[in-house]
């Protein structure tokens, strides 16, 4: 298999002339599919629509739609004329996606069918974004050749939005050289061919989706599924139906498929004899949800870790009976550390700083010098997680440098939600962590001090206090989704006398899940 395409574009004409009519994207929706040779004119159509809207090279598209063949061919269009597909969030309310779109300074939004896509484009906006619905009608009368371009590997092809603890969500820049890099580590680790049929029902507004099941199945020659959503109900019957021999997740996906008690003699037949294992990231998957599938289902379980910056997946665990429950697995292409506070680095077993290197590791954080400088501190990359090595080489997620919570695959950071809360005008003190839960790993719970003239109202006397000042926790919940995406607001609220600080006054968010969480009930 050749490795001298030095941009996706050229990867993608390569597998033309290697696989022109087998099937690479099936729509699971509605039936449609594209061979790699229909795939390849239709995103050069889609190329010359995005040319006739006034792109070029270096201009950001946003990608605002569900998850569809339009989406990844929307993706492979900017590729190709060396622009940079930026994915939004669909989840993001009106003001969260004019903040990523106007600091990425795009030029294009493209919107899918999905209306309430369309209806949370802000009003000043607008006049910038294009219907992306039905791409035969938006690409009617488009030539099927495109004008050559000049793209390097280091061009950038992403602008993904990777928020921090520190603030405002931060642009994650991936080149054409990174996702190239990923999709051959990935590809090559998992012993992709031209046999496997990799399904998508991950959102293609993360990283796992476009890298683990796209683009590395681009790179193997292999075809593609993409569903518009993840659903217990039909995903056997979709195994079948496309003869999946793999899928991307996450631990809760795993759980929900559980939950439906579908043995594995009771599966279609062809889900049995086709799907090899099932990909998961993210966040660890809980020892004994991992046991239940794989008993249930004789369905491997193949854990693996990465991040945004690291374009997906830097470790996975053997595509095999040798992969370790509990662990990450092993670096699939990329160079791993781990290191101590002052970057040295330390031995087997030893708790530390997870840092990376290697070809999949992103460019910078867009228009943040200061965040990409602190980030590649000593030429490593920092991913603020702590592990450690096994004397194997097997690696283990002990913890997390920073207070990020995962709820069912969706980072969530605890600073945007705390900004949220201090904008209440009930609250004195405000501090979110994220709490176990069976079903999506983790849950988000807020802590809450009230100021002088509020009180909670279930504890107050009739008539006391004015009716605006008796505070509930759905009064706080409700505050919260005016202003954020409903998977990021609290699911239970804490009143309490205080919270507990520091030397310094910071708010010690562990001391919370320690002290108080244990004896407080949910509000």
């Amino acid at each position: 298999m050749a490795k001298g395409n030095e941009n996706i574009r050229k990867l993608l004409e390569q597998r033309v002339l290697e696989h022109g009519d087998k099937a690479f994207l099936f729509s699971e929706a509605d039936g449609r599919e594209w061979s790699y040779s229909e795939f390849d004119k239709t995103v050069n159509r889609t190329a010359n629509f995005l040319v006739s809207r006034g792109i070029v090279k270096g201009d950001v598209v946003s990608l605002l739609m569900p998850n569809s063949a339009e989406y990844i061919i929307a993706y492979f269009a900017c590729w190709k004329l060396g622009a940079i597909a930026g994915p939004i969030n669909s989840l993001l309310k009106s003001e969260e996606i004019e903040w990523v779109v106007k600091n990425s300074e795009s030029t294009l939004i493209l919107i899918g069918s999905d209306q309430t896509g369309a209806a949370s484009i802000p009003a000043c906006l607008s006049a910038k974004h294009e219907p992306f619905g039905n791409i035969e009608q938006v690409i009617a009368n488009q030539p099927e050749t495109l004008s050559p371009a000049a793209i390097d590997c280091d061009d950038e092809a992403i602008i993904i939005y990777t928020s921090g603890t520190t603030g405002k969500p931060k642009g994650c820049l991936l080149t054409h050289g990174n996702l190239i890099a990923n999709a051959r580590q990935i590809a090559e680790w998992m012993n992709f061919g031209p046999d496997d049929r990799l399904l998508s029902v991950m959102p293609l507004f993360h990283m796992n989706a476009v890298s683990v099941t796209t683009m590395a199945a681009l790179y193997a020659g292999s075809s593609t599924v993409v569903s518009p959503k993840f659903s217990a109900s039909r995903f056997w019957d979709i195994i079948e139906k496309y003869r999946i021999t793999s899928f991307g997740s996450v631990a809760t996906m795993l759980s929900m498929l559980l939950e439906r008690r579908l043995p594995a003699g009771d599966l279609p037949a062809g889900s049995r004899r086709s799907l090899r294992f099932a990909m998961c990231g993210s966040a660890p998957v809980p020892a004994e949800v991992l046991r239940k599938f794989e008993e249930t289902f004789g369905v491997l379980v193949i854990e693996g870790y990465g991040l945004s910056e690291s374009t997906c997946r830097s470790t996975f665990n053997p595509p095999n009976k040798e992969r370790r429950p509990g662990s990450c697995g092993k670096p699939i292409g990329n160079e791993i550390k781990i290191v101590d506070e002052t970057d040295h680095e330390l031995a087997d077993g030893e708790l530390g700083e997870i840092v990376l290197r290697g070809a999949n590791i992103f460019k910078c954080y867009f228009k943040n010098p200061e965040a990409t400088e602190k980030a590649f501190a000593s030429g490593w990359f920092h991913t603020g997680d702590i592990g450690y090595r096994d004397v194997d080489g097997f690696y283990y997620i002990a913890d997390r440098k920073s207070d990020m919570i995962i709820r069912g695959g969706e980072n969530i950071y605890p600073r945007e939600i705390d900004d949220v809360l201090y904008a209440h005008p009930a609250v004195e003190h405000a501090a979110v962590i994220g709490v176990p839960d069976e079903l999506y790993g983790e849950e988000v719970t807020a802590f809450i001090v009230l100021k002088h003239s509020y009180i909670k109202a279930e504890t107050r006397p009739v008539g006391s206090v004015p009716v605006e000042h008796q505070i509930t926790g759905e009064d706080i919940i409700d505050f919260c989704k005016l202003h954020l995406a409903d998977f990021k607001c609290p699911k239970s609220v804490h009143f309490v006398e205080n919270i507990p600080k520091g030397p310094t006054g910071k708010l010690l968010k562990r001391e919370l899940a320690k002290t108080l969480l244990p004896v407080l009930p949910d509000v």
